[in-house]
């Protein structure tokens, strides 16, 4: 029989198109252009938030952390750089001394600069203290979108470009949803241009130090992890896992004493520079240490979502125990449940597992060291942005968390209405279209899981906003959002951590040994 051939003009039937990837379309483009576009909205939501109130707006007689900031401005740009850390007439340190390494007090420096040129009152000894014009708060507004514009957005894309390098096509394909995931965190926005803190300068300096790692430059990132030390003592809360994952790859090499020589005096030289104004006696440089660890504040603040707090409800640990006992308490904890992780990358440094040894390790100080305070979740939120696209379940999920452990400050600088916004921006851009979904948010049990656990949220939201508490407990629902808080966060510590083991079931050392 003759073949019936086909008409010229007949359509080949074709698969039906799966659903549109708009962060393929956007990566499209090329990787700076999305970068650019993202990162212009990320500007004006920043923007948006930073049209709202700040900590302790007009709220005397020390105001809040918009004051603090402002002080320590006034401070740096009057005195002299001895006197930053010295209590005296002039530098009263029980009225916002500087408690952060001396980068801190050189940002300030500069951006006081940048307000003595504008705006001179703002920053004048002694007279300035709770200053709120309009053009001081659209300056030390800027400056904090400038710290972003200037450290951490280049960090970002610093490392997405190291992160994606080695990538598959068909894997760059999320590149911009990552992007956009990190640099519209609501949690780090909130705390930054709303409440008010500089935040994205030691977290851009850990990234871009990831960044560096993950390009083989493993002395440029610990030059830029040294600095990130020096402006937040916070920053070692990553400190075990960079110290497990360089060690780990410095013990592969041919000479493994000359390559740990190098790191080391390549982060005591990068000390020596920032500390250069106060180790010329023991007694300076004791000052500034001293201003870096408040023991006597006791070992916790209001309501963080850790042990020690979340516990107190039934151990009241600041009447059982001196402060010293507590130390060593929390130094024990806080070593014990990290170390796990930092073994694992000793044994195991992989680019995979460096990123899970940082959430394991931040977690660990976060949940059980000295003296945290309810920003400190932006710390394991970082590493938890990075793996998004490994982990993005978890990272969905601490979100939702950190954001409602930090509902009770926010709603205290009434920040409310930025909150649900970011809050609602984040859902979106979580479930744009493209996007790869995880199996356990798909499957019954988990979507089940995850409705439940959201509805709690959203009562507990409702309830802390219209509901007056007891009058014998003031801080109940504090209370109860800081245990619900909680009791999540050890689930996803727990869960980070058993994934980090399992990596070493599934990758050889020995291929690790001649990747280096």
């Amino acid at each position: 029989m003759e073949k019936k051939k086909k008409k010229p003009n007949q359509p080949t039937k074709s698969k039906p198109d799966p659903d549109p990837d708009i962060w393929a379309f956007v990566i499209g483009r090329g990787t700076k252009s999305a970068f650019l576009c993202i990162s212009l909205f990320a500007v004006v939501v920043r923007l948006a938030v930073a049209i709202h109130p700040y900590s302790g707006a007009a709220t005397p007689p020390k105001f809040g952390d918009y004051e603090a900031q402002r002080h320590w401005m006034e401070i740096t740009i009057n005195l002299p750089v001895k006197e930053w850390y010295r209590n005296s007439s002039t530098n009263d340190l029980t009225y916002w001394g500087l408690d952060y390494p001396p980068l801190t007090a050189y940002q300030s420096y500069l951006h006081g600069l940048l307000l003595k040129f504008f705006d001179p009152v703002s920053v004048s000894l002694f007279t300035s203290r709770g200053y709120e014009s309009y053009i001081g708060k659209l300056l030390m507004r800027w400056t904090v979108l400038s710290s972003d514009l200037l450290i951490f957005f280049p960090a970002v894309l610093y490392f997405v470009t190291a992160y994606y390098s080695k990538k598959q096509i068909g894997e760059k394909s999320s590149m911009a949803w990552h992007i956009a995931i990190i640099l519209l965190n609501p949690c780090l926005i909130l705390i930054d241009h709303g409440h008010f803190q500089y935040n994205s300068i030691s977290l851009g300096l850990t990234i871009a130090a990831v960044a560096a790692i993950f390009s083989d430059r493993d002395l440029f990132g610990s030059v830029l992890f040294s600095l990130a030390l020096n402006h937040k003592q916070m920053s070692s809360y990553y400190a075990p896992a960079f110290f497990g994952y360089l060690l780990g790859k410095c013990l592969r090499r041919r000479n493994p004493v000359f390559e740990i020589s190098k790191l080391g005096l390549v982060v005591l030289g990068t000390f020596a520079i920032v500390w250069s104004p106060y180790i010329y006696s023991a007694d300076a440089s004791l000052e500034v240490l001293s201003r870096l660890a408040p023991f006597e504040r006791g070992i916790y603040e209001d309501y963080v979502a850790n042990f020690w707090c979340t516990t107190s409800v039934l151990m009241k640990w600041k009447r059982l125990f001196t402060t010293q006992s507590l130390k060593l308490l929390s130094l024990a904890a806080t070593i014990s449940t990290f170390l796990p992780s930092t073994i694992q990358l000793i044994l195991l440094p992989t680019k995979q597992s460096f990123l899970y040894g940082l959430l394991n390790c931040s977690f660990s100080f976060y949940l059980f060291s000295f003296q945290v305070h309810e920003k400190s979740i932006l710390l394991p939120l970082l590493p938890a942005s990075l793996l998004a696209v490994e982990e993005p379940f978890i990272f969905r999920w601490l979100v939702y968390y950190a954001l409602l452990s930090m509902f009770p400050l926010l709603r205290r600088d009434d920040l409310v209405l930025p909150y649900i916004a970011l809050y609602g921006l984040f859902v979106l851009l979580y479930y744009a279209p493209g996007r790869r979904m995880d199996k356990r948010e798909t499957n019954f049990l988990g979507s089940t899981l995850q409705s439940l656990l959201l509805a709690s949220s959203l009562i507990l939201h409702i309830i802390y906003m219209t509901v007056t508490p007891p009058e014998k407990y003031p801080f109940l629902f504090e209370a109860i959002i800081m245990l619900f808080c909680f009791s999540q966060f050890v689930l996803i510590s727990v869960y980070s951590n058993s994934k980090q083991w399992a990596l070493s079931k599934h990758i050889q050392v020995d291929i690790e040994k001649k990747s280096l």
